[in-house]
């Protein structure tokens, strides 16, 4: 069990690492919608932030719902357009 949360979490850090160099802000920049977008991507970095200090202080449950939180803010904002992103690939549920 403790190999698989390990794994999972590595895994999901990395999926949030990746999904953060690959989101867009979409809106205009100063409409509300990009300023919406960009407290979203703010958050997810901050999730990865988080994550990793969960991560490096040997506390992979915490680091992996950080993680988690973090990928659902950029998947939501993708979902109803605040970021360009990939729409081929395992990164989003865009399509």
């Amino acid at each position: 069990m403790t190999a698989d949360l390990e794994e999972k979490t590595d895994r999901y850090g990395e999926l949030l690492a990746e999904a953060l160099s690959e989101a867009t802000i979409a809106p205009p920049a100063g409409t509300p919608m990009a300023d919406a977008a960009a407290e979203c991507y703010e958050m997810a970095e901050s999730y990865l932030e988080d994550g990793r200090h969960f991560r490096e202080n040997d506390d992979p449950v915490n680091a992996l719902a950080s993680f988690s939180y973090g990928h659902a803010w950029l998947d939501a904002g993708a979902r109803v357009g605040l970021f360009d992103v990939p729409t081929e690939g395992h990164l989003f549920t865009v399509e």
